[in-house]
């Protein structure tokens, strides 16, 4: 009876507290190291808090300026070309017919950033486009620092940037340029941004069987990813450069697919030349 009453029965329970909060203790020094998973996740910068004014080529012209002549349109000295565009939610409602009757055959609309934002003109935009007899594509603005490759092109697929084979549907595309959040290549290392990109192309392979677009700047491309050639011999290039040429290209790619050649052009602003004759796009469409 003296056993009992002297409460060592308690002691059990208390030394068993004291273990719990001496592991807890050491789990959240675990997870604080440099490299844990639980340092990844406290490092992610938050979601994109003006996704609306992020479009392919919103910050080109804020970090690289513009060439003489802007809008007028490259040189024609091009041997065979279709016409494009580009619009995001701030283009709002597009006269989709206004730009068929100008020339205007194919466009990519932006459908989502990171995780948490889709355009809320998508449907007027992707599907009007493609009933004026376009053909259309959707692409995804890249945040690096907000989640992972695979998670924003799993969310892409799921909000817009699928792919079917019906001859007017284009790949979909990567939008990789400066960060409008803050620092230019989004806290990574070159190794880190290829890394991520090379999860989110895979991704989106797995997920439609096509080999992804990627838009960048050759600028952001050299200053980001090291002038990365680990892209050029698979996803075909759409490169933003405002003037009467297209310049020096990303390492690993010898031509670009896609040239965005103005911000200020007719109607919605962005315009682009696809690099080849209408065959040529088509065959883009079908893979």
């Amino acid at each position: 009876m003296s056993v009992l009453r002297s409460g060592s029965p308690h002691r059990p329970a208390r030394s068993l507290a004291t273990v719990t909060g001496a592991l807890l203790t050491l789990l959240a020094l675990l997870l604080a190291l440099p490299g844990t998973a639980g340092a990844t996740a406290v490092r992610r910068a938050p979601e994109p808090a003006h996704p609306g004014q992020d479009w392919a080529g919103s910050q080109i012209a804020k970090h690289e300026g513009t060439a003489a002549g802007l809008g007028a349109g490259p040189a024609g000295s091009l041997a065979a070309s279709v016409e494009g565009v580009d619009v995001s939610s701030h283009n709002g409602n597009v006269a989709w017919s206004t730009l068929w009757n100008s020339g205007v055959r194919f466009a990519y609309v932006k459908a989502t950033e990171s995780t948490s934002y889709t355009n809320p003109y998508f449907a007027q935009q992707y599907n009007g486009s493609y009933n004026a007899g376009m053909i259309r594509g959707s692409y995804h603005f890249a945040t690096p620092n907000t989640s992972s490759g695979a998670a924003q092109a799993n969310y892409f697929v799921d909000h817009g940037g699928g792919w079917s084979k019906d001859g007017r549907t284009l790949p979909g595309a990567l939008d990789m340029e400066y960060n409008p959040y803050g620092a230019t290549c989004y806290g990574l290392s070159a190794a880190g941004l290829v890394n991520w990109m090379k999860d989110w192309f895979a991704t989106y392979k797995a997920r439609t069987g096509r080999d992804a677009v990627i838009y960048t700047s050759t600028s952001w491309w050299k200053q980001c990813t090291g002038n990365s050639s680990a892209f050029g011999a698979i996803n075909p290039l759409w490169v933003p450069r405002y003037g009467s040429s297209v310049g020096e290209l990303p390492a690993g790619w010898g031509f670009h697919t896609i040239w965005q050649y103005t911000s200020t052009g007719p109607t919605v602003g962005d315009h682009n030349r696809f690099n080849g004759a209408m065959d040529r796009l088509q065959a883009l469409a079908n893979g």
